[in-house]
């Protein structure tokens, strides 16, 4: 639970470098958190009421860690924007999230591994 407020701490924060423990973790709670909530809707009847608030308030702390995870692997953030290119573009952002990061320092910080 920790990665999880942590990225919500740094909701605005699009320079370094995450980890892929960090982002993933993210990832994880962030659709556990999804799944209750639209559980919770559908038993009281509301539709994507909560859900829709719960993925807006989250949407710049989960753009910064994709961000910051493309700049641990070398990449800039600007390739977040390939996962507009239909089913391609996400396959590719993907295989980008899964790679290690780049050993050592690189143009974007420091590695945070170490």
């Amino acid at each position: 639970m920790n990665w999880f407020i942590d990225v919500v701490k740094k909701y605005a924060v699009f320079t370094g470098r995450a980890r892929r423990k960090e982002y993933w973790m993210y990832m994880l709670f962030w659709i556990i958190g999804y799944v209750i909530l639209a559980v919770l809707e559908s038993l009281v009847g509301l539709t994507g009421v909560l859900t829709s608030i719960y993925a807006l308030g989250l949407f710049l702390p989960g753009l910064g860690v994709a961000i910051r995870r493309l700049h641990d692997t070398g990449k800039t953030g600007w390739w977040i924007l390939i996962a507009l290119v239909p089913l391609i573009g996400a396959i590719v952002l993907l295989i980008f999230m899964i790679q290690d990061g780049t050993p050592g320092d690189n143009a974007h910080g420091p590695n945070p591994k170490a």
